[in-house]
C-alpha cells in the first residue's frame, strides 16, 4: 500500500517460527515476542494532514492556475485509442516512483518458508482476494447505486491487496514480520494475475463499462515494470555496493522520493480535475461510507478467522493487518484510465489509510492484551506441518 517509509522497517531474522516451535511441548506459543519496534516519524504520523493539503493546493491550482492543469491534462498515452480517457504521463511517472520502492520489498527466498506454517498465510489470502474484494462491491452496489464510477474507485481499492506499508503496520504491532515479508511477496507477484480478473468479474456483475485491456496495459506498466526494474535494481546493485548499502542507504532514499511522488500525484491529479469536484463536493464523502463500513467487515471477519483458526497474536495481527488492507496505488493507476471522477474517488482509500491502520495496530495490541487471540501449542503446528 504505501509509500510511507517503510524501507525502515527491518524485518527482525532472530523472530522467525522455528523460534517460536522451540518452546517446550504442551506450551502455549507465547504472543508477547518482541520485535524491534518501528515508529512512524513526525511527517509519517501526519500523512492524513499532508494528503488533504495537497488535494487543497491541486483545487487551488485548477482555479487559479487553470492553464496549469490543462497543459497537464494533454500529456497523456491511448487518450484516443478504445475510447479510452488515457494515462497521463506525469501522474504515470509519480505513479511509478510510488511502486518501485514497494518492489523492492519482493523475496523470493522468503517464499520457501510456507511450508513451516502456511495457515495463516492462506487465510491472508483467502481475505484478501475472496472477502475483501466481495465486500467492496456488494456495499459500492448497495450504497452507490447509479454512480458507476465510484462503484469501480471501491472495487479497485477493494481488489487490490497492499504490499508495502503493511511492513510497518505489521513492525508497530510487534507481529511475525517473516510472515509478513512472505505474504507482501506473494500478493505482489499474485495482483499481476489476480487483479485484472477479479475487477473484471465484479463489476461485469453491474454491467459497468470499464475497458479491460486498458486495465491490463495499466497493471503491466505500473506494477510489471516496477517489479522487473525493481528486481533488476536490487541484484545489480546488491552485487556492485552490498546489501547492506542495499539496504541502509538506498531503499530508505527511494522511501522518501516515494512519499514526494505520491503528494506530486495528489497536486497533479486535484489541479486537473479540481472543476469536477467543485462541481460534485459531495462525491468524495459519499465513496468514503462503503470504503469505513467494509474495513469495518473485514477487520471483524479477519478477527473472527484468527481467533476461530487459534492462531497466536504476531500470526493474527499479521493477518488482520494485510487482509484488510488496500493497494491505493495501484488503485490509482488504473482508475486514471477509467475516468477522472473514479480516480477522485480511489484517493479516498489514501486519506483514510493512516488513521484507520493506525487504529487497528493498537486494537490488535489492545486485544492481545485482553487474551483475544489464545494461540495453538507447539505440537499441534508440527502435527499440521506433517500433514501438508
Amino acid at each position: 500500500m504505501t509509500p510511507i517509509n517503510e524501507n525502515s522497517v527491518e524485518v527482525d531474522k532472530e523472530v522467525i517460527l522455528e523460534e517460536d516451535l522451540s518452546i517446550k511441548s504442551g506450551e502455549t506459543l507465547d504472543p508477547t515476542v518482541m520485535q524491534k519496534e518501528s515508529k512512524l516519524g513526525f511527517f509519517e504520523k501526519l500523512l492524513a494532514v499532508w494528503v488533504a493539503l495537497c488535494m487543497g493546493i491541486g483545487i487551488l491550482v485548477s482555479i487559479y492556475l487553470p492553464k496549469f492543469g490543462e497543459t497537464i491534462n494533454n500529456w497523456n498515452l491511448f487518450e484516443t485509442w478504445r475510447g479510452g480517457i488515457g494515462i497521463n504521463i506525469p501522474i504515470g511517472i509519480c505513479l511509478f516512483f510510488m511502486m518501485y520502492p514497494a518492489m523492492l520489498n519482493l523475496q523470493f527466498k522468503e517464499l520457501k518458508k510456507l511450508g513451516r506454517n502456511p495457515l495463516p498465510i492462506i487465510l491472508t489470502l483467502f481475505s484478501n482476494w475472496i472477502i475483501a474484494p466481495l465486500v467492496a462491491a456488494g456495499l459500492a452496489y448497495l450504497i452507490l447505486p447509479g454512480n458507476s464510477d465510484l462503484i469501480i474507485a471501491v472495487i479497485l481499492l477493494g481488489s487490490s491487496p497492499c504490499t508495502a506499508m503493511v511492513l510497518v503496520w505489521g513492525s508497530l504491532a510487534k507481529g511475525n514480520q517473516e510472515q509478513n515479508v512472505i505474504n507482501t511477496s506473494i500478493n505482489t507477484v499474485s495482483i499481476m494475475f489476480l487483479y485484472v480478473p477479479i475487477v473484471s468479474l465484479l463489476t461485469g456483475i453491474g454491467n459497468l463499462s470499464i475497458d479491460r485491456l486498458i486495465l491490463f496495459i495499466t497493471v503491466t506498466i505500473f506494477i510489471g515494470a516496477p517489479l522487473v526494474l525493481g528486481l533488476l535494481s536490487k541484484v545489480l546493485l546488491v552485487k556492485a555496493k552490498g546489501k547492506e548499502w542495499f539496504d541502509t542507504k538506498y531503499r530508505p532514499v527511494v522511501g522518501k522520493i516515494s512519499i514526494v511522488a505520491l503528494l506530486s500525484t495528489l497536486i497533479i491529479l486535484f489541479s486537473i480535475n479540481g472543476s469536477k469536484l467543485i462541481e460534485y463536493p459531495l462525491e468524495l464523502l459519499k465513496v468514503s461510507a462503503p470504503l469505513l463500513i467494509g474495513f469495518v467487515i473485514v477487520v471483524g471477519f479477519n478477527l473472527l478467522i484468527t481467533k476461530l483458526f487459534r492462531l497466536q497474536y504476531r500470526e493474527a495481527i499479521i493477518t488482520t493487518i494485510i487482509g484488510s488492507s488496500s493497494h491505493f496505488e495501484i488503485a490509482i493507476a488504473t482508475a486514471l484510465g477509467i475516468s477522472a471522477l473514479a480516480a477522485l474517488g480511489t484517493t479516498m482509500g489514501l486519506f483514510w489509510e493512516v488513521p484507520i491502520m493506525l487504529g487497528l495496530v493498537y486494537l490488535g495490541r489492545f486485544l492481545n492484551k485482553k487474551g483475544f487471540w489464545k494461540g495453538r501449542k507447539k505440537e499441534e503446528i508440527l502435527v499440521s506441518n506433517q500433514k501438508t
